[in-house]
């Protein structure tokens, strides 16, 4: 059962992702990058070497901030694909055991049939609590209704 409000289930393929939280990290992101780059071009005793160091210290902190922001998670008919900071993963709707997103925690996390947990970046309160509780709802309804498991083998037990 869903705990989704009407019990409806998004269409899939559906993409997951922090979006108030990843505005707030590129608009940053840009920010930084012309902020740093006018103060290079500003200051007259700069030569060309460090002025253009400047620009690469902006642009290495607006890649920085990027790959914060392109957190997701994506749900699609065969399963999901979880794209962290500096990881991707694929998984299908069988290995995901339980998706949890208790008081306190940063982010989703997935239980796996292999034992491991696995974090989901991008499904987190940070920014927008109320927008991370109806995304794990979501997601959880999805495995719930999309996983098949050996009818021997009883959900959460190791399988060897």
């Amino acid at each position: 059962m869903s705990d989704l409000p009407g019990s409806e289930l998004p269409t899939l393929p559906v993409t997951f992702r922090p979006g108030r939280t990843r505005a707030v990290l590129l608009c940053a992101g840009v920010a930084i990058f012309l902020v740093i780059s006018g103060v290079a071009m500003l200051l007259e005793k700069l030569g060309p070497g460090e002025r253009l160091s400047f620009v690469v210290t902006g642009a290495l902190i607006f890649w920085a901030l990027a790959q914060l922001a392109r957190v997701r998670v994506v749900a699609d008919g065969t399963g999901v694909t979880v794209v962290n900071i500096a990881s991707r993963r694929r998984l299908d709707w069988a290995e995901i055991i339980q998706v949890n997103l208790r008081p306190g925690d940063p982010w989703v996390f997935l239980d796996l049939t292999d034992g491991t947990s696995l974090p989901a970046l991008g499904i987190q309160p940070g920014i927008n609590k109320q927008q991370a509780i109806t995304d794990a709802r979501a997601l959880r309804g999805l495995v719930e209704a999309r996983s098949v498991r050996d009818p021997e083998t009883p959900t959460g037990q190791d399988q060897g």
